[in-house]
């Protein structure tokens, strides 16, 4: 039903609107009384043999929805009770931000892609921090980044400002350093920038959070040189890191099947889904050489089944992310990968006894 839909009308509506539409109908559906509670009932993962023990969390399953997809944490409970394991909201910044000009979220359709320039708009910390507050049913982390207007210079305390306002919040936090919509944001993934970005957050964490430690990661991008990943690997360990997310969308325009003329004219900005995958797969690879199980990391970029999922289970990744594998989807994606994890993890049960 989705997929004709989505043929016959959601494709020709503009990207972010069909977003914005589609996300308020999801939050209204939920307001229904026992809306919500039945779409938990019959999507949420139940199964315990999906269960991942992380960071001194317990995430429902392996699969989670990357940030992006709900930028002020307006749509926790819902999109829990979609089927995801995990929810990452953000990226939120220390101040309100207007983002980019629109339009600034486009599809590539022959490569099932996305390409964005959102610009990290949203509604600030505080008011995220806010909706954020009382018991919810799963983990729910926090993608932090760089206000716009704040200079280069004064990132460590932009972020620790974030940091300080949500760590009493977020189940755990993530430095956001990879986005290429910000200007110069990617550059603080050279070592010398980063230290103290993660340093400053980290110090903010804990005044913020005496009392429980909240897990920090940072985000990276697919588009970094080899050297420069291994760097940020020795820097998370050597900071003592609870994790790192690999990756972000990338800014290359190869290997695309749309057509170049049509790509460049939509502008600058990042693409995920599939054309981001190959080297997606590669950092992952190599930071698990890197790192092995003294960090945790989270696979990101080109998921869109049940097979994507294992394959980087198998090569390190304790947790996976998606969101535009969601977006081509549809609102039941999560549960058939669910179910697709449960059914092979069975069999395998049943295989080995």
């Amino acid at each position: 039903m989705y997929r004709l839909l989505y043929w016959l009308l959601l494709r020709h509506l503009p990207a972010e609107a069909t977003h914005r539409w589609a996300f308020a109908a999801l939050r209204a559906l939920c307001r229904v009384p026992l809306a919500q509670r039945a779409l938990a009932w019959w999507l949420a993962p139940r199964d315990p043999a999906l269960v991942v023990e992380a960071m001194g969390l317990r995430f429902a399953s392996p699969l989670g929805l990357a940030a992006g997809f709900d930028k002020d944490a307006e749509g926790v409970e819902p999109l829990l009770a979609l089927g995801f394991g995990f929810l990452e909201v953000g990226t939120v910044t220390a101040e309100p931000q207007p983002g980019n000009p629109r339009p600034r979220l486009f599809r590539l359709v022959k490569d099932r892609a996305l390409l964005n320039r959102m610009g990290f708009n949203n509604h600030g910390a505080e008011a995220a921090a806010e909706r954020l507050r009382g018991p919810r049913s799963g983990v729910v982390g926090v993608n932090i980044g760089k206000t716009k207007v704040v200079a280069e210079d004064d990132a460590a305390m932009d972020y620790a400002a974030s940091a300080r306002r949500l760590a009493t919040v977020a189940d755990y936090l993530v430095v956001n350093v990879s986005s290429p919509n910000t200007p110069g944001l990617r550059s603080l993934q050279s070592v010398d920038k980063l230290w103290p970005v993660l340093r400053a957050t980290r110090e903010a964490c804990d005044a913020a959070s005496p009392l429980r430690k909240v897990p920090l990661l940072v985000k990276i991008a697919p588009d970094l040189l080899d050297e420069e990943i291994d760097a940020v690997a020795e820097l998370v360990l050597e900071l003592g890191l609870d994790g790192i997310i690999a990756t972000n969308t990338t800014i290359r325009r190869d290997h695309l099947r749309t057509a170049a003329a049509q790509v460049t004219a939509l502008g600058a900005g990042g693409i995920s889904g599939p054309p981001v995958k190959a080297r997606s797969l590669e950092v992952l690879r190599r930071l698990a050489t890197r790192v092995g199980a003294r960090v945790l990391i989270i696979s990101a970029g080109g998921v869109e089944s049940a097979d994507d999922v294992e394959e980087r289970l198998a090569m390190g990744a304790s947790l996976v992310q998606a969101y535009t594998g969601f977006v081509y989807g549809g609102p039941l994606w999560a549960a058939r990968i669910h179910r697709e994890l449960s059914r092979r993890r069975r069999a395998r049960a049943r295989a080995a006894s």
